[in-house]
């Protein structure tokens, strides 16, 4: 399945694609692109041995997706466009991508593809970049992989969720903790993360004694970091931004919050000269827990969701800030009658996550030794994170996020039919999704409002 050299690399490519004296790629055969073709391509781009054979697999990929018409794009002028209120109605998805990310991303284009869905999103968090063992140039390869196998065209959201700064990491050394975060950004949007969700919210301190202050560090630091965001990002784009003014799990956001946040965050970009080049959404804390959480038989809390909230905090960013709206988290594990709440309060984006990763695990297909083998894993690796009062279903509940890192190799390798019938299923899954969020049929209004630009990627 792997190239071992670069030279056989492009040998396998014969007569489909070319590269030219200038550099860029020209197809010859975009059919046979569509087959095992971009398999061997996308395994080469994520497990070959040498690190040069990676990065030109992943080169390729790129080019062949700028090629073929799938380019990685900032969601920033549909959600400004919405925050003039030329569009609505719709909630946007942001799918958090853990493990068998090829399969499973090309499980989201060929449901894209059903319901003529342009406005989603592909995303990872700092976190999971690191337990999924997943770096951003890698992530982008496996997902462009995909919507190329799929035959789509037209823009490509990547986005980097919860680029979040570390409250205990920031308090012992900030700049550090800012620096580490910069970093990251810069690798991410160097690889075509043109959405990033920047996350200071761990440093609101409600032991202030005013809403301004306790929001201070926040908006302080995440201005800090739009202005690193900005720095990173190529010519002909403007990365799409958000902030966060309340931590997922803690206590519900309030519009005060909102607008001391988004006030002080102003202040601080206009003494920066970037005025005008904030955020474009704001994410906000209405009764969820990244996750859910788990009960002592395994099964999820129901979640009182302040829906009268969000609608108003959605209101506000949009009429006050010209924003697309609020943004809710933690939402994959609600019951299917939820969803559609989102559209109908015009929040603007709802990130999910948690269920489709149990969709794989718990799935008849998936191999039950590699199943176990995991768990296993998981027992003795984060022992640590297993609690008196845990049950084994909950412990396995809360840590199999940590299972896609150490065994993505066996999972990306399971068998053929395996992943076709999880794939199957998965596609099922965001079909549902898309026509409950009314996301389908908005590919003509994103490739209106989002004009793509081809840059040069680094890897």
């Amino acid at each position: 399945m792997l190239h071992s050299s670069i030279p056989d690399l492009w040998s396998s490519l014969e007569g489909v694609v070319e590269k030219g004296g200038n550099g860029k790629l020209t197809i010859r055969n975009p059919q046979k692109l569509r087959s095992e073709a971009t398999d061997r391509l996308v395994h080469t781009a994520v497990f070959a041995p040498e690190s040069e054979v990676r990065q030109e697999a992943r080169r390729i990929i790129g080019g062949i997706a700028d090629g073929t018409g799938l380019v990685l794009s900032s969601i920033r002028p549909l959600y400004d466009a919405r925050g003039r209120g030329e569009c609505g109605g719709f909630t946007v998805p942001a799918i958090n991508v853990r493990g068998m990310t090829y399969d499973f991303a090309r499980a989201i284009f060929r449901a894209a593809l059903r319901g003529d869905v342009g406005a989603f999103l592909f995303e990872i968090a700092r976190t999971e970049i690191a337990y999924t063992d997943q770096r951003p140039s890698e992530y982008v390869a496996a997902i462009l992989a995909a919507g190329i196998r799929e035959g789509f065209t037209g823009p490509v959201f990547v986005q980097g969720d919860h680029f979040q700064v570390k409250a205990s990491a920031f308090e012992k050394d900030p700049e550090k903790e800012l620096r580490a975060v910069s970093e990251l950004i810069r690798e991410a949007v160097g690889a075509g993360f043109y959405n990033i969700d920047i996350d200071t919210s761990t440093l609101v301190d409600l032991s202030q004694p005013t809403i301004d202050e306790q929001q201070r560090r926040n908006f302080e630091n995440s201005a800090i970091l739009t202005e690193a965001v900005r720095k990173a990002e190529p010519g002909g784009i403007s990365v799409s931004l958000g902030g966060e003014i309340g931590e997922v799990g803690g206590k519900n956001s309030t519009v005060e919050e909102l607008v001391a946040y988004m006030d002080g965050y102003n202040r601080v970009l206009a003494t920066r000269g970037l005025e005008g080049e904030g955020i474009s959404k704001i994410s906000v804390q209405t009764g969820t827990t990244h996750g859910g959480v788990p009960l002592p038989d395994g099964s999820i809390a129901d979640v009182a969701l302040d829906l009268d909230t969000l609608a108003k905090l959605s209101e506000v960013s949009r009429a006050k800030y010209g924003m697309g709206g609020a943004v809710q988290h933690g939402a994959s594990t609600l019951p299917d009658e939820a969803f559609g709440h989102f559209p109908r309060t015009e929040t603007c984006e709802v990130h999910l996550a948690t269920a489709f990763q149990n969709q794989v695990y718990d799935h008849p297909a998936l191999p039950d030794d590699l199943r176990q083998k995991v768990y296993e894993h998981l027992k003795k690796a984060n022992a640590s994170e297993w609690k008196e009062e845990m049950t084994e279903q909950q412990f396995l509940y809360k840590t199999r996020k940590k299972g896609w890192g150490p065994f993505k190799k066996e999972f990306w390798n399971i068998p053929a039919s395996a992943r076709e019938e999880i794939g199957k299923d998965l596609e099922e899954r965001f079909h549902f999704l898309f026509g409950v969020l009314q996301v389908s049929g908005t590919r003509p209004l994103v490739e209106e409002k989002v004009k793509p630009v081809v840059v040069a990627r680094e890897v």
